[in-house]
């Protein structure tokens, strides 16, 4: 069927529902649905440059390094020498503030630990690479949520909250910020966990849905193999889909007028024409070809076991350098270690170290680091105590991430656990208060970062959060 014959003999609901696969239908199941919640349209700088920073920028973007299952911070950060002296005693739950009487049996750390670069930053044996440059890393040892599972962690550290349905952080970002490249989304989200939250985790849920994240396959598929589902038609010409996307939203926006506001249909126009150019600008940055030998052995792309993971942040730079605002980049879900936590944390740090190290010096090397703000983590620890004889169980009262880049002061270990690594001791930081940093860093106030959802003014960080601005240089 030609054209011009839609004019003549199909309806509007024929048009949409035979050519919609004609342009690109990224998000836009998500993109149905979760718009009917919204109460408000696009945020006015949309596809521009920053108009709604509060403070001085010191970030650009965000790439998030997502360690899915909850890596032991005792093994890998947080050394803890009366640990490794008291293993297999009792610990009592005195001793680290809590009201039970015996917590379990102490699990010592098999690994070495070491400090590293001129500022002495601690880490274990199993991050070789990333050592070299404890100088631009800040460690936050003092990290605790609330959620003992990781479905409820996933959402608290992806959406800030684990009831109803919340807007991700990236949805947040993307909302606050705009477009910073009109032929890119704001979000993406390179091979996103399927479980634990699902689509939550990247969702604009109440945000108009333009800001929800673009998935590139997903946590169990390997990133080789992964495409941006109905990114393209082979079936029809570029002239010929532009054709049709013309027809469909000159209906659209004639509907708009009639109505003179529809926050569903502004959504769609938008995502409409964001779908159609994502054709010809999404191929050409996932293409690794155009990408020199050195690059690649930088982030060990064609070796193993970092090959999966180097491509995923070989993209996360692509992406960092295209305009996106906030890219995510997540492994499978093996740091789940509640047996053999010593072979777990062996072989997932050998499948990241490489390329984690490989993007900071590829974004150092291209001054990209300076204004790019990186963050690693999971939803939760591991705890110092023993589970099933070789295995640590979830712990969210304490745990570690750590940032580069983006203006944070490099070579800075800030908070501290307990001697047993159970609980913060000093300069404790929840999860709202590191989603307040990471709005800060890219001049957003979490404070006054709302939408108006229900009756009731919505934020990312609810009514809770602080900016820990000693982190800062």
């Amino acid at each position: 069927m030609r054209c011009h014959q839609f004019y003549k003999t199909l309806t509007r609901r024929d048009v949409l529902r035979t050519s919609a696969a004609g342009f690109a239908q990224v998000a836009l199941a998500g993109m149905l649905g979760q718009q009917a919640g919204a109460e408000d349209t696009l945020a006015p700088n949309a596809a521009g440059p920053t108009q709604w920073a509060h403070f001085p920028t010191r970030a650009k973007r965000v790439i998030f390094l997502f360690m899915w299952g909850g890596p032991s911070h005792v093994d890998l950060f947080d050394p803890k020498p009366t640990l490794n002296a008291e293993a297999g005693k009792p610990l009592a739950g005195s001793s680290v503030g809590s009201d039970a009487k015996q917590l379990g049996t102490l699990l010592g750390s098999p690994f070495k630990f070491s400090q590293h670069g001129d500022s002495g930053v601690w880490m274990s044996e199993l991050f070789p690479q990333l050592a070299r440059h404890a100088d631009q890393m800040c460690v936050i040892r003092s990290m605790h949520t609330e959620g003992n599972a990781h479905g409820e962690a996933l959402l608290r550290l992806h959406t800030g909250q684990a009831n109803l349905v919340r807007p991700s952080v990236g949805a947040w970002v993307s909302y606050g910020l705009g477009r910073e490249n009109e032929n890119l989304p704001a979000f993406i989200t390179i091979s996103p966990p399927r479980g634990h939250g699902g689509v939550q985790n990247y969702g604009s849920a109440f945000l108009p849905a333009a800001h929800q994240g673009t998935a590139i396959g997903s946590a169990e598929i390997p990133i080789a193999e992964s495409v941006v589902s109905n990114l393209g038609n082979r079936r029809l010409s570029p002239a010929l889909q532009r054709t049709q996307l013309d027809l469909i939203q000159s209906l659209n926006r004639r509907h708009l007028q009639d109505a003179t506001t529809d926050k569903q249909i502004e959504g769609l126009i938008s995502n409409y024409e964001l779908a159609y150019r994502m054709q010809s600008t999404m191929p050409q940055v996932m293409d690794l070809a155009s990408e020199t030998q050195a690059t690649k052995d930088l982030y060990g792309i064609d070796a193993k076991p970092t090959d999966n993971f180097g491509r995923q942040c070989l993209l996360a730079r692509k992406f960092a350098e295209s305009g996106v605002r906030y890219i995510q980049v997540s492994t499978d879900y093996t740091w789940d270690h509640h047996q053999k936590v010593q072979e777990g944390s062996v072989a997932e740090s050998a499948k990241v170290d490489r390329p984690i190290a490989g993007l900071l010096e590829d974004l150092r090397r291209r001054g990209l680091l300076e204004d790019t703000l990186v963050v690693w983590g999971a939803e939760f620890g591991r705890t110092p105590m023993v589970e099933n004889g070789d295995g640590r169980n979830h712990h969210p009262k304490a745990f570690t991430m750590w940032m580069a880049g983006g203006g944070v002061q490099g070579g800075l270990t800030h908070g501290s656990t307990d001697e047993f690594g159970y609980a913060p001791a000093e300069n404790p930081v929840h999860m709202h208060d590191l989603h307040a940093t990471i709005l800060y860093a890219l001049g957003l106030d979490h404070k006054r970062l709302t939408y108006r959802h229900a009756g009731r003014d919505f934020r990312l960080t609810d009514v809770y959060g602080n900016v820990v601005r000693d982190v800062f240089a």
